[in-house]
């Protein structure tokens, strides 16, 4: 695969994951943001849990042939304030007909090195927590490798360990469909974790790899997070309580997680409305229903997408809408996705979108401590807790 290759597929898998087109020309700059100080906000240790590197501006996602980021780029995310964020690999979902999804992960995983590589001078990767922390003193930005859908194991458990060592730190189980592990959010509820998937599960407790449960099925979800011996991670969500999608979480599932140590990711996706128009003010309830639900220890962010600006609103809405259809048409779109529906919410977008957000948590009352773990703080103690 090449890096043109390598760059429609990002192209795909940004949309596959929602990516958040952001524009600090979007915000709402006029508003006051001295509740929390930049300083106290670049003393944070700020992760996403689920993000990606992509420029919807640039035809070439911002990533030259040289594998560089464009100076765009990479203003916007030393920019954002960013410490940590999660960035998937391996093969897209659902796979390709005739797809071996195994070769075709560990290619997609070393475009990915690459890209790190080439870019050592911002971006450093992550193969042990201790790099986590290297990158921090080094101020660079540290970038875990993890799977949106673990079809790409197969059905050898000796892959898992395969993976671990070409940096894949972070797997989930299922995406939207089902898969030989168990259900995930478009299909039954009640669809159990398999013989198989509890095997997976021991195998990736035995190798310290993060379990992550976003998209699954209720029943899939609660049994997987038993079955762990370790906490689990629900990456990028919302709360089913507050809009009744299939990708967000029961209260049931929330407080599962917490009781078991885990952590639970708020999305910045429209999945946080009802209809589908989320703004600032559904992602703050859902992070408040979560604190009220889990406890401030056992919440986090997980965007979703991206940190770059946008140029013209209306030609990412064209985009969007392309990849919207793009992805009902083979079978990934979750229920929520609708033509004409931004992926992202536009007055919390681009490399501002974590100090508004902590700012806006603080105008809700929110103290700076409870602020800083959900920034981060709870994400850093449970890598730390997990990749030993």
């Amino acid at each position: 695969m090449n890096r043109r290759s390598f760059i429609k597929n990002s192209a795909l898998a940004a949309a596959a994951v929602g990516i958040n087109l952001g524009s600090g020309g979007l915000l709402a700059s006029n508003k006051p943001m001295n509740m929390i100080t930049r300083q106290q906000y670049n003393d944070w240790f700020v992760f996403d849990g689920l993000g990606v590197l992509y420029d919807i501006n640039d035809p070439t996602g911002g990533i030259q042939d040289n594998w560089r980021m464009t100076e765009r780029l990479k203003r916007d995310l030393l920019a954002s304030g960013l410490d940590c964020y999660r960035q998937t690999t391996g093969a897209p979902f659902p796979a390709y007909p005739g797809d071996d999804v195994f070769e075709t992960s560990v290619s997609i995983l070393s475009q990915h090195h690459k890209l790190i590589d080439a870019n050592s001078d911002v971006l450093a990767l992550v193969r042990t927590f201790d790099d986590i922390v290297q990158a921090k003193k080094d101020k660079k930005i540290a970038v875990t490798l993890g799977f949106q859908n673990s079809h790409t194991i197969g059905n050898n458990l000796e892959h898992i360990e395969t993976f671990k060592h070409l940096g894949v730190l972070t797997m989930q189980l299922t995406y939207n469909g089902q898969n030989q592990i168990g259900g995930g959010a478009n299909v039954s509820p009640r669809l159990p974790l398999t013989e198989f998937g509890q095997e997976v599960v021991e195998k990736m407790n035995e190798q310290n790899i993060l379990i992550d449960l976003s998209h699954s099925g209720e029943r899939t979800c609660l049994q997987a997070i038993r079955a762990s011996k370790a906490p689990v991670t629900i990456s990028h969500s919302g709360c089913r309580t507050l809009a009744d999608f299939p990708r967000n979480k029961t209260d049931k599932e929330l407080r599962l997680l917490a009781d078991k140590g885990g952590l639970f990711g708020v999305y910045f996706m429209p999945f946080l409305d009802p209809d589908s128009k989320a703004n600032s003010d559904h992602l703050v309830a859902h992070i408040e229903h979560a604190i009220n639900v889990c406890g401030e220890d056992h919440v986090a962010i997980g965007t979703d997408g991206g940190y770059t600006g946008i140029d013209d609103l209306d030609k990412v809405r064209q985009s969007t809408d392309k990849m919207t259809q793009h992805r009902i048409d083979n079978g990934a779109a979750a229920a929520g996705e609708k033509i004409g529906n931004l992926n992202f919410m536009p007055d919390i977008v681009g490399p501002s979108q974590f100090y508004l957000l902590a700012n806006k948590l603080a105008e809700r009352g929110h103290s700076a401590t409870r602020i800083e773990k959900i920034l981060g703080l709870n994400a850093f103690n449970l890598m730390r807790e997990v990749w030993k």
